[in-house]
Parts: structure tokens; C-alpha cells; sequence
């Protein structure tokens, strides 16, 4: 099995509280969880596959820590790893730019490593999101703020995606 990394940005602990719960059902340790304030690019070589969340903020900015590690993971040699992408963001009032901050990282990785973990946006209810390509999300988008009921079974899903890849 592939060695996962779980590299996240959270200002209101929504973000950090999907990446702990993704870690626990890949069974991942704590050493595996990074916050990207705190990461660093030899971070990254560690693992085979990497894990990137980012809350959405403002009129779809990334969260502000991922605003200067997105430096360090586009100057990053990604080659040969594997990427997936999560996010959260509010669809209720942000209908406009919905999960923007994973559409941002996938343009930054998407030439640089294979990404994995695109997720279907049927049941979603948003109008538009930097982070769909092709009619599908790059990764997993969550609501915590509007569907908080849908997250274990969207991550059950996204997970079963991502493990045919690992």
C-alpha cells in the first residue's frame, strides 16, 4: 500500500476535522496529518500519495495558510506521486465559488503528478465552483455548514475512489 499524506489548511476547523477523519479511515497516525502552516517541502517526499485540503474562503480564495505552502508544492518535485484533493466550502452562500480553493490547488498539481479522487457533483446544490472540470469535482467537496448529514457518506465514497488508486 502506497504511504499517504494528509496536507491541510483550516481557519475554522471544518477543513482539519474532515482531514482527521479521512486519516482515521485510511488508518493513518497523527504523523501522517499535517497542518500546511506547519509543512514544509521535504514534508512531501515522504509519501506516495498526498492528500490536499483547503477550506474556501472570501469570493473562492484558498484558506490563508495554503496561500503561501501553495508556493512550496508548485516549486515541489511531484513526480511519480499521486493527489487527491478535499475541500469545504458553503454552497448556501457562496453558490458562485463552491469549493474554489481545490479547483486552485488542482491547477497547480495537475501537470505535475496524477490526480486522483474526481467526485460527481449529482446532489450537490451549487451554481458554479472553479473546482468542477469536465462536469465533475477535482476531489471531494464538502458543505459543513449546509450538509454536515452528507460528509461520512461523501467521504465513504470519495475514500472508495481514492483506494484504486493507492
Amino acid at each position: 500500500m502506497s504511504k499517504i499524506g494528509i496536507f491541510y489548511g483550516s481557519s475554522g476547523g471544518n477543513t482539519e476535522g474532515v482531514a482527521k477523519n479521512i486519516a482515521k479511515k485510511l488508518g493513518l497516525g497523527a504523523g501522517d496529518i499535517y497542518d500546511v502552516c506547519k509543512a514544509s517541502a521535504s514534508d512531501l517526499t515522504a509519501y506516495d500519495m498526498l492528500l490536499f485540503g483547503s477550506s474556501t474562503w472570501g469570493l473562492g480564495d484558498l484558506q490563508d495558510d495554503w496561500e503561501g505552502f501553495i508556493n512550496t508544492v508548485a516549486s515541489a518535485d511531484l513526480s511519480g506521486k499521486k493527489i487527491a484533493l478535499f475541500g469545504c466550502g458553503d454552497s448556501s452562500s457562496y453558490p458562485d465559488t463552491f469549493c474554489d480553493a481545490i479547483g486552485k490547488i488542482y491547477q497547480v498539481v495537475k501537470d505535475k503528478a496524477t490526480v486522483t479522487g474526481f467526485t460527481d457533483t449529482t446532489g450537490y446544490s451549487f451554481d458554479d465552483s472553479e473546482s468542477v472540470v469536465n462536469n465533475q469535482f477535482v476531489g471531494l467537496a464538502l458543505d459543513e455548514d449546509n450538509e454536515s448529514n452528507l460528509t461520512e457518506e461523501r467521504i465513504d465514497r470519495w475514500i472508495e475512489i481514492i483506494k484504486s488508486a493507492i
